[in-house]
């Protein structure tokens, strides 16, 4: 059995996290070390009607011994509430911050199964500073502009190029270097855990990928970045119109869809498979994987939340 843990920071103190994580944890082989308040894990769980004992970790000194499978192993990170579910406000930033630190500075020491982290809200938390959590963590491993964005399932992947910036603004960030090391990445990921050479799609960005300028992205930018990789024995194709790709005749011939936008490709992969699929971030010194979901507030404290995004994100890891 691999005793290696994996690393889970609860994300976002008022998310529907807790809930899910005590759905989830059950399912798991492998050891989990999560890092949260203790007194705010206590609550909630009592709330939620969860039953499990905590096996406190004061620091993490690789001492393996020390976890144990049949409890929620927890690194305390001091945090103030009053209400065990509450309004995101930025109270939670600095606690937040400090999570995330810890898990960094764990996963640096290369005997963990990689990191997990619960959802986040953007608007309190990156405060505008980064586009998203994928871009958050590179900042913080020193990997600026070097990674990318996965949402995995095992029939069908996708992956946009840009991830959270205004629409009007993708195209001044589409570059030939940038599609390639992309395709470099995801090609180099499915070799390595998944023993895969994969079969690559690559969209265009503008309807049908026409435009109505004389030299549209497609002709300067993304064929060109195409026709490099495949001289180079990458299995990709494209540009492919977005409305059509996803059409089940199309996209089964590939295991990644490549997109110029966000919601390009991630709006037909949640249509295809709702929350049955991981967001992987790849080109950090670690794995990581976020469950395809948010805070979701209007489900705080119900206890009807659906665990299936986290036990695929822990299973992944699991393997």
């Amino acid at each position: 059995m691999n005793y290696k843990p994996i690393i889970v920071v609860a994300g976002e103190p008022n998310s529907i996290f807790s809930e899910i994580f005590f759905k989830a944890k059950k399912k798991i082989k492998n050891p989990i070390i999560l890092i949260a308040s203790k007194k705010l894990i206590t609550s909630q769980m009592k709330s939620l009607k969860f039953n499990y004992k905590i096996n406190l970790i004061n620091h993490y000194d690789g001492n393996l011994s020390k976890i144990k499978n049949d409890r929620i192993n927890l690194i305390d990170v001091s945090f103030k509430f009053k209400k065990t579910f509450d309004k995101i406000t930025d109270k939670s930033n600095i606690y937040i911050e400090n999570c995330f630190a810890l898990a960094i500075k764990i996963l640096k020491k290369k005997n963990c199964l990689g990191l997990i982290n619960g959802p986040i809200s953007k608007k309190n938390f990156l405060k505008e500073k980064y586009f998203g959590i994928t871009e958050y963590l590179a900042n913080k491993c020193g990997k600026k502009n070097q990674v990318v964005m996965l949402i995995y399932n095992k029939k069908l992947s996708v992956s946009p190029i840009t991830t959270h910036i205004p629409l009007k603004d993708v195209h001044k960030h589409i570059t030939k270097e940038k599609i390639i090391n992309h395709v470099k990445l995801i090609q180099n990921f499915y070799i390595k855990k998944l023993n895969i050479n994969p079969r690559i799609a690559i969209t265009g960005l503008n309807p049908h990928c026409e435009s109505n300028y004389k030299s549209s992205e497609e002709d300067k930018i993304i064929k060109p970045a195409i026709k490099v990789l495949q001289r180079k024995k990458y299995k990709v194709s494209g540009p492919f119109a977005a409305d059509t790709i996803f059409i089940k005749e199309h996209s089964k011939k590939y295991d990644v869809i490549i997109g110029m936008y966000h919601d390009q490709v991630l709006t037909p992969a949640k249509t295809l498979f709702g929350f049955n699929a991981i967001n992987i971030t790849l080109g950090l010194p670690f794995i990581r994987i976020s469950p395809d979901h948010g805070p979701n507030i209007s489900m705080l404290g119900k206890n009807l939340s659906n665990p299936i995004s986290l036990i695929q994100a822990l299973k992944f890891l699991d393997k």
